[in-house]
């Protein structure tokens, strides 16, 4: 069964106010679309800061939950109830700052650079462009298109989808930028993606033999080398990107799930867990991240397309 969306001039009926109070920088605001959606497994909810949430469920009791703001997953529950990813205790939801959890973009540039840290794609609202069941999965494809905001510090006119695919056990997701301008432009991307863990205990497999990037103990200045263990643990502040990573690499979150990462263009990897920087919470995940590290040149109408699927077992 097929449902289509279709989009309401404004959010009538949900508060769209930040939870300090202060109104949106207008220039957030343009995108800022009331879904209306017609999908049973596909729900539109007030989140937390009242921020606009989509909730994806399938018949078998798993369930995703969506903020618009980013198109940041927030949940990843299996049936029992279980949520696979984490959303830190110092997360913001004000549609000021990025939320610090789950599934974040970084788009169009990865880490430090010319512009914001890891880009302005988390820190936008997306608009819902379809939403459908397709069997028994439920399906919702997002949007983000340049405005002033995001030509404030990078100049170029682009559309961004990101299709969301949930099943019983696992989670897909399909990333497809476009250059919609008339000059070339580059960029590096990643999904920054939060694993509830435990981080003594979890490890990750598949990387052996990578090229990498150490950023401990110095950011500014990594460290080249080799990837010589069969699985990569987390001992520690771990900073390191895995340079042509495999298109399947596995984690063993220390909680009892295996959870297999699958990804079709996204070259590199990176494991991230801050230690005692983040004394409050870098005990309960890990961040295990598909990235594409070098840049991705688009000419005008030419497009790039990634896909990662997670998989519990």
């Amino acid at each position: 069964m097929v449902a289509a969306v279709s989009i309401a001039a404004s959010f009538t009926t949900l508060n769209l106010r930040p939870a300090n109070g202060s109104s949106f920088p207008v220039s957030r605001m343009a995108s800022m679309k009331r879904p209306t959606i017609t999908c049973e497994a596909v729900k539109v909810t007030q989140g937390l800061g009242n921020l606009p949430k989509i909730t994806l469920s399938t018949v078998h009791g798993s369930e995703a939950d969506v903020y618009l703001f980013g198109a940041c997953i927030t949940s990843w529950k299996i049936p029992g109830g279980k949520d696979l990813l984490f959303v830190r205790p110092d997360a913001v939801f004000n549609g000021q700052k990025p939320i610090s959890g789950g599934i974040p973009h970084c788009f169009p540039q990865f880490g430090p650079g010319a512009i914001q840290q890891h880009g302005f794609a988390r820190n936008l609202e997306w608009s819902v462009v379809d939403s459908e069941s397709a069997g028994e999965k439920p399906v919702i494809t997002l949007e983000l298109k340049d405005g002033p905001y995001s030509r404030s510090m990078w100049d170029f006119s682009f559309q961004a989808l990101y299709k969301i695919t949930l099943d019983s056990k696992s989670l897909s997701t399909e990333l497809r930028v476009t250059n919609t301008d008339e000059k070339p432009f580059s960029f590096t991307t990643a999904l920054h993606t939060y694993f509830r863990a435990s981080a003594t205990g979890a490890s990750v497999s598949g990387l052996k033999g990578c090229k990498t990037l150490n950023k401990d103990p110095d950011p500014k200045n990594p460290l080249e080398s080799k990837e010589e263990r069969d699985a990569v643990t987390f001992p520690g502040f771990v900073d390191c990107i895995y340079l042509s990573a495999p298109n399947e690499i596995y984690l063993e979150n220390g909680l009892g799930d295996k959870i297999l990462l699958r990804n079709s263009n996204w070259s590199d990897a990176v494991l991230w867990n801050p230690h005692v920087q983040m004394e409050t919470c870098y005990r309960d995940f890990v961040c295990v991240e598909n990235a594409k590290i070098g840049e991705v040149q688009l000419a005008p109408n030419q497009s790039w397309t990634a896909t990662q699927r997670l998989i519990v077992f």
